[in-house]
């Protein structure tokens, strides 16, 4: 593909699921940011700033429709990533309106240690649920009252919460309330949160061909539980010595506000939009490539009597380990080769270490800027490693 062809000959990068590259489209848009019209967004009249502001909403409007969601009922509020999104709700849930907080066994550490602490601020049970081995998770563990944190896609193995639908609507027939952590699903695996009606959905752009970036798409009715206590510049339409009135509270086109404290990150917001727009016009030859890529590394290595792989079935995320051999030195004998690949426990610790009792692993994931001629490499260098 040539959107990417400024990597250097004979380097395979297969570390999309901690951050993708990032296609020239996108990069050309944050460039284009700091060259034209580099100025503070939402608080200027000045043309700079006017077109920030018509940029950045777009962006905001290309995240809705990206998922499938009315701007009636949500709105997108941008952060630093997943994690900071999922505690910035969780630390301003009302936590007295619940009776217990639920988890899944195979989270990231975003809503596996988050929901701890929330647990532990308002002295409530915290109970974690093992998935399937699809990834759908039993509705019939869940109780009322519940504040459900837990992602659409796995960043081990990439298993999909295949029964999202039935999640939400139980959670909401038993009045609780669910964040979905979509960090690994809006690459590759978007078309599981189309339509859902979760009450937050928490995101990271570097890990979707955008910049660093993160956020939060909030249905609005989650706001009636949400007791603003971040809060800063940008917030504010008027402040006086001891009370302020929040501009989300005066305007109801700005409720994004509530979560959005400080100056925002404008560039990276725009090339987001840009890499949305880059997702979105991808060809079927494309989304072909990339499944054909990780569908022959997967068979490779699931065919291989040494290597035990977590992976169920195909996917651009897949990690495995070899007996009597440290993934570590593994992953530095692949990186001699240019061959670029995440090793340990992927800050999935408790799931990898504690109840599989697995060694730390080699993570394998590809993204659209592979090649046919990057598998043959990895395949050619285990062998030769190995």
């Amino acid at each position: 593909m040539n959107d990417f062809d400024y990597l250097g000959g004979g380097e395979v990068y297969l570390d999309a699921a901690c951050q993708s590259l990032r296609p020239t489209p996108v990069i050309e848009a944050l460039k284009e940011y700091y060259v034209k019209f580099n100025s503070c967004g939402e608080r200027v009249k000045y043309p700079w700033g006017i077109e920030t502001d018509r940029r950045v909403e777009a962006t905001r409007e290309k995240v809705l429709k990206y998922l499938k969601l009315s701007k009636h009922d949500y709105f997108v509020s941008f952060t630093l990533n997943t994690t900071y999104g999922i505690n910035l709700l969780l630390q301003q849930l009302d936590g007295n309106k619940f009776d217990v907080v639920i988890t899944s066994d195979i989270e990231h550490n975003s809503p596996f240690l988050s929901t701890m602490t929330f647990a532990k601020k308002y002295d409530i049970p915290r109970k974690v649920i093992s998935r399937e081995e699809d990834g759908s998770l039993p509705v019939d563990e869940i109780p009322e009252r519940a504040v459900v944190v837990v992602n659409a896609a796995s960043n081990i193995d990439g298993r999909k919460l295949a029964n999202i639908k039935d999640v939400i609507k139980r959670v909401h027939k038993t009045d609780g309330v669910i964040i979905i952590d979509a960090a690994q699903a809006m690459a590759h695996s978007s078309e599981v949160l189309y339509k859902t009606e979760a009450d937050a959905i928490c995101f990271s752009a570097h890990k979707m061909y955008a910049p660093s970036l993160g956020a939060i798409v909030v249905r609005k009715d989650l706001l009636r539980y949400i007791d603003t206590s971040f809060i800063g510049g940008g917030m504010v339409d008027d402040v006086d010595r001891e009370s302020y009135l929040l501009s989300s509270e005066k305007n109801p086109d700005h409720l994004y506000t509530k979560f959005e404290s400080g100056l925002q990150a404008w560039g990276e917001i725009i090339a987001l939009g840009a890499a949305i727009d880059w997702l979105e016009n991808l060809s079927k030859s494309d989304h072909k490539n990339l499944e054909e890529n990780y569908t022959e590394l997967f068979d490779f290595l699931n065919n291989s009597n040494k290597v035990t792989l977590v992976n169920k079935e195909p996917n651009p995320t897949m990690s495995f380990y070899i007996n009597e051999v440290d993934s570590h030195l593994l992953g530095e004998a692949l990186g001699a080769e240019k061959i670029m690949a995440r090793t340990g426990y992927f800050c999935a610790h408790y799931y990898l270490d504690k109840v599989r009792k697995f060694p730390p692993l080699v993570r394998f994931s590809l993204g659209y800027h592979n090649r046919p001629e990057d598998i043959e490499k990895v395949k050619k260098a285990m062998e030769k490693i190995v």
